[in-house]
């Protein structure tokens, strides 16, 4: 995903947040088959479209797009750690962002609900509920890519189980 490189409003809204250090630690963990930094880029660049497009407030759906899922964890967490994380990374993601950035009250809904309903912090915002909806889509795409080959293997599977219950 590079045009958002040459949307020079979206840059120059996010260009302190890219070259932050704490954020790009990021780059290196594992998020669905690509980076944290990557998935989050997508989803700050769409959610910022789609606000512009709505004539929302796009710079603040770009940063929170982008905060979202910025928090550090360790790449040997086991299967639980992973699991509690789906539901305690928006309020760590809250304070790692508050801690190097100075946020909004609509920016920090964004970071903290984009997990609704997983967890009960409902959007506040038409912008957090963006962010939140751009983010599952974009999970889902990413997911898909992934496991692509499970999910075709799955589904061959399926068609076979299919085939041999229905008499023709």
């Amino acid at each position: 995903m590079s045009s958002h490189k040459k949307d020079l409003q979206y840059m120059s809204i996010v260009n302190n947040i890219l070259d932050n250090d704490e954020f790009l630690k990021i780059k290196s963990i594992e998020h669905h088959g690509i980076s944290r930094y990557d998935h989050s880029l997508k989803v700050s660049y769409y959610s910022y479209k789609i606000a512009k497009i709505l004539h929302l407030d796009y710079e603040q759906t770009a940063r929170g797009g982008l905060l979202h899922d910025f928090f550090l964890s360790p790449e040997d967490r086991t299967q639980k750690d992973r699991l509690k994380s789906v539901f305690t990374h928006p309020k760590q993601a809250v304070l790692m962002a508050k801690s190097e950035f100075e946020l909004t009250k609509k920016e920090e809904d964004m970071i903290r609900s984009h997990m609704f309903p997983i967890n009960l912090s409902v959007p506040k915002y038409a912008e957090s509920w963006i962010v939140s909806m751009v983010d599952k889509c974009v999970a889902t795409n990413e997911f898909a890519i992934k496991f692509r080959f499970r999910l075709k293997y799955a589904y061959n599977l399926f068609l076979l189980f299919a085939f041999s219950i229905i008499k023709f």
